[in-house]
């Protein structure tokens, strides 16, 4: 014959989960704002990128001169 728990020890068990999934949420939250702001960051740093890599061709293929540097 089996043990059955009480509805107390049950209760404790599942208040003991609950706790750790809390915790584990806001871990993984924590985790996923830390990661958005890395990549807000690079996504930032990919169009300043991109930028400077069109403006480069653009004056590779003639389109502007370039201006002189900035002690002239």
């Amino acid at each position: 014959m089996s043990h059955m728990p009480s509805d107390s020890d049950r209760i404790a068990r599942l208040e003991i989960r609950l706790t750790e999934q809390e915790a584990m949420i806001e871990d993984l939250n924590a985790a996923i704002t830390a990661q958005w702001g890395v990549i807000d960051r690079l996504s930032r740093q990919v169009a300043r990128l991109q930028e400077q890599v069109e403006e480069s061709a653009f004056r590779a293929a003639g389109g502007a001169p370039e201006p002189p540097p900035p002690h002239y």
